[in-house]
């Protein structure tokens, strides 16, 4: 993202360089040539205010600390975009006398001359910051896999424990149903036993009814 903002600006600072080249060119000449130039640089302003427009898309889709410095620039090519602005509307204003032409012509060497160190120094300001801030964005990105291979790695673990808790669950389920075989067979067995007992019980009575029986009957 940031480099395309570099980008545009780097188009642009080639851009102005040229219109102030352009309108010193420009105020000089007459009649048709001087329309001709007029019309260029014209041109060539609305291509710069198109390159701003996109500087200005640019840096307003960034990081906020990004953004604040990237509209903080994107103010002064405005700002210098006007300078031109005003150049030509001189220019365009009327046949200049001698001296006047002269003094228009200094100032825009001037202006060009400093702008072109203005904008070098920018440009290089720009990059460095431009790449401490890409810098800074690969220290994240690195720092946000680091952290999302953490958070696989835990979520393969807490799979894993998942698994050995379904596990012991199906295993604690089986041994549950075969306690409840167990119970069964126990509750059946004691059954059994009940009424096995009932049946010695019973049987021992009536032996022991036998036995008074047939001591009585030998005895009488």
């Amino acid at each position: 993202m940031s480099g395309e903002f570099e980008g545009y600006e780097r188009q642009y600072c080639q851009l102005s360089a040229n219109l102030s080249k352009a309108c010193i060119a420009a105020a000089p000449l007459d009649g048709e040539q001087k329309k001709q130039k007029i019309s260029e640089i014209k041109e060539g302003i609305e291509e710069a205010e198109a390159l701003i427009r996109k500087m200005d898309l640019e840096a307003r889709s960034l990081q906020p600390d990004l953004k604040t410095l990237l509209l903080a620039k994107v103010r002064e090519y405005k700002a210098d975009l006007n300078i031109i602005k005003r150049e030509v509307k001189k220019i365009v204003s009327g046949d200049l006398n001698p001296s006047v032409r002269d003094e228009l012509l200094e100032s825009n060497t001037t202006n060009v001359m400093m702008a072109s160190a203005d904008h070098r120094e920018r440009l290089m300001v720009s990059t460095e910051r431009l790449n401490k801030s890409g810098d800074r964005i690969k220290d994240s990105r690195r720092t946000m896999l680091e952290t999302e291979e953490f958070g696989v790695s835990i979520l393969q673990d807490l799979h894993s424990q998942r698994q050995s808790l379904l596990h012991t669950h199906d295993s604690l389920h089986g041994v549950d149903n075969n306690i409840s075989r167990s119970k069964k067979i126990l509750s059946n067995m004691s059954i059994r036993m009940n009424r096995n007992k009932c049946i010695l019980s019973t049987i021992g009575v009536v032996l022991i009814v036998v036995i008074i029986l047939i001591l009585y009957f030998k005895l009488s």
